[in-house]
């Protein structure tokens, strides 16, 4: 039996049915019963019941977070079982864990004979680490900047600055800390899950923040984490989350680009060096000499490797790597297995061996990556200033991994307002490793509704949209300029400045401009404030909270930035009312792992542009006009600059991804729309 695999206990009858504690929840609340969110909260009953994996597209209003926490918790509550959470941004955690789930306790209290018990769970870098704030941190510069004085003495202020802290805080979380600090400084007081010492061999174990944390997850009926966690529990084979047989995934639209992120690694000559000198003293010199050598000779051959993605290893590099993966695997010899020392001695070894096992690891990696078709290999250049080339590789894709590990092993719920891409929930299913709905059959009941084992390896899995209490229709207008010639090369076009400004005017300010890239959102910005009477904020002039939160504070105010404002906007009322988006968002006809993933779909007989590209851009378009209308009294227009929406083939596809505005391509109609919001307002 495989370890997620959990036994049908018969739920009590003591407790209500899903759709009494959702009235009672809502009613807690102070909100109304929406038909949307009923019809949700019941299917993830099911799911729960049936064993059945479930994605729910739930349009914004919908109340979707009520509607999966309510059966969740019931089931945990019932089953004595846990049920995670798992959300792609802090914001939506901290939604829940500081808003959502203490009110739903409260509510259900009663209900269910108990209140229930929540946790949040992080990874271990997140948390502050005791030993090392009572220890210190390696000295080990990453880069030339933290030569600069003004650099060191910021640093100091930050470090001085957590150690104060250290005294006051009761969790550890680095999320609670206001204002934050760099990532710099929160390195010298925290560690990986590789360089933590454990708990039974840490002086500080029966305080470490992270235990704690874990111990609370332990004993809590839901537990909200992050996908990262999600992946690192599912795919790297050692558990950081509590047991457990169901899994709600919210944001599921960002599990992909997730999930990829945690299984890429990333070797570099500075990191090769790095792992020499944490091994230097501790094993003899002539063998961490070698570990230098490979730094050097890697170092050398990456300075000429032109960046982008590698279809074959080159020679000279594929001898470097293989040094490398020698010299790693030397040092770890050397230093031997694990042996009674003092602290800090441990300390120091556990920090060795945690980077030569990730030098070793991702060298082998890289070379065995070119004789088989799972990973993509690319020289990065893009690691920051002073930071030397880097080598990258990633997996080609992940759906094999989720169907084995995620969906082969409990029960899962995927939510999104934006899932449906295309029209069908079939374009991210394939992308998560569940067949095509046309394989789906409903479950039918045993005793528990759940069907007992067989040898049919395909996941069974439903998809349900319970659409958006908003009418879309008659609240919000789509408009493509079509007149305007396609999007080139060569920055913002004068004829998109030109439109935008017009709309803006006519809007009265109440602008959010998402842009394809930081370069065009930057020359819209800079063309615009000498034309306009409304101020203009771009991203980067601030944080993006500050900047949202400003934004949101006067409705003549505009806010251009780009990509995590397509999806990290909530802005509700008169302050938003045109969303304008430059260009459709193609990945870069460079980008290493999409042009891998579009070729590989091309060489089975596919449609490459269509499943990767043309998908890709589907998503960040249904989130960017998800800017839009955030209540019931919003409206306002979505204005799309790129006419390629409007006259190239693949725009039925990207158009069937968005919500259902009314549609023109008259700019004269939609200034005049906007002019008419204005003046309401």
């Amino acid at each position: 039996m495989s370890p997620g695999t959990v036994f049908a206990v018969p739920s009590t009858t003591a407790i209500p049915d899903t759709r009494t504690l959702l009235a009672v929840a809502v009613e807690a609340v102070g909100g109304a019963e929406r038909e949307g969110q009923l019809a949700m909260a019941e299917a993830v009953e099911r799911a729960i019941r049936t064993g059945e994996h479930l994605a729910v597209q739930a349009g914004t209003g919908t109340g979707k977070s009520l509607a999966y926490l309510v059966p969740a918790i019931r089931h945990a509550v019932a089953e004595e079982a846990t049920v995670v959470i798992s959300t792609a941004t802090i914001a939506l955690q901290r939604q829940l864990v500081d808003r959502d789930l203490p009110r739903l306790g409260q509510a259900l209290r009663k209900e269910l004979g108990r209140e229930p018990r929540f946790a949040i769970l992080k990874g271990r870098r997140n948390y502050l680490c005791m030993h090392r704030v009572h220890t210190g941190a390696p000295d080990e510069p990453e880069d030339a900047g933290l030569f600069d004085p003004f650099a060191v003495s910021r640093l100091g202020r930050e470090v001085k600055r957590l150690h104060e802290w250290s005294s006051d805080t009761e969790t550890g979380d680095r999320d609670e800390l206001v204002p934050g600090v760099s990532d710099q400084a929160w390195k010298q007081v925290s560690v990986t899950a590789r360089e933590c010492l454990g708990a039974a061999k840490c002086p500080i174990g029966q305080d470490c923040f992270a235990e704690r944390a874990r111990a609370e997850a332990g004993k809590a009926d839901i537990v909200v984490t992050n996908h990262a966690m999600l992946a690192i529990d599912a795919l790297e084979g050692y558990q950081v989350l509590p047991d457990h047989d169901v899994v709600v995934i919210d944001e599921a639209h960002d599990l992909v680009d997730r999930v990829t992120s945690v299984a890429t690694e990333e070797l570099s000559a500075s990191l090769v060096a790095t792992a020499a000198r944490r091994c230097g003293r501790l094993i003899d010199q002539s063998v961490a000499d070698r570990m230098a050598e490979a730094s050097d000779g890697l170092g050398m051959i990456l300075e000429d490797a032109p960046v982008g993605r590698l279809d074959s290893l080159p020679q000279a590099l594929a001898g470097a790597l293989r040094a490398t993966k020698d010299a790693a695997h030397a040092c770890i010899t050397s230093l031997g297995p694990d042996r009674k020392e003092d602290v800090e001695g441990a300390t120091a070894r556990k920090l060795a061996l945690s980077l030569l096992d990730e030098v070793h690891d991702c060298a082998a990696r890289i070379l065995e990556a070119f004789d088989d078709d799972h990973d993509v290999v690319w020289v990065s250049g893009d690691s920051g200033v002073n930071r030397t080339p880097s080598l990258r590789v990633a997996p080609l894709g992940v759906g094999g991994l989720l169907r084995e590990r995620l969906f082969g092993k409990r029960t899962t719920i995927l939510t999104s307002a934006t899932l449906t891409l295309g029209g069908t929930f079939d374009t991210l299913a394939r992308q998560w490793g569940l067949p095509a709905s046309s394989q789906v059959r409903k479950a039918e009941g045993t005793a528990t509704d759940k069907e007992p084992p067989s040898d049919v390896s395909q996941p069974r899995w439903q998809g349900l949209d319970v659409g958006s209490p908003f009418e879309h229709g008659s609240s919000g207008i789509l408009y493509v300029a079509r007149h305007l010639p396609p999007p080139g090369r060569d920055g913002l076009p004068p004829s998109y400045v030109d439109e935008l400004e017009g709309l803006v005017n006519a809007a009265g300010g109440r602008t959010l401009g998402l842009f394809s890239s930081m370069r065009a959102a930057k020359a819209a910005t800079e063309a615009l404030r000498g034309k306009l009477e409304y101020p203009v904020l771009c991203q980067g002039d601030d944080s993006t909270g500050q900047l949202v939160k400003r934004f949101a504070e006067d409705p003549r105010t505009c806010l251009f930035g780009t990509l995590s404002l397509w999806q990290g906007v909530d802005v509700p009322g008169p302050a938003l009312q045109l969303v304008v988006m430059d260009r459709i968002p193609f990945p870069r006809p460079d980008d290493p792992l999409a042009s891998a993933r579009q070729k590989a779909v091309e060489s089975r007989g596919g449609n490459g542009f269509l499943t990767v590209a043309a998908t890709h851009a589907a998503l960040l378009l249904a989130q960017g006009a998800g800017r839009l209308l955030r209540s019931m009294n919003d409206k306002g227009v979505v204005a799309i600059l790129d006419p390629r929406l409007a006259t190239a083939r693949y725009g039925g596809f990207l158009r069937a991804s968005l919500p259902p505005f009314w549609t023109t391509y008259d700019p004269e109609v939609v200034r005049a729309a906007l002019k008419r919001l204005d003046a309401a307002n």
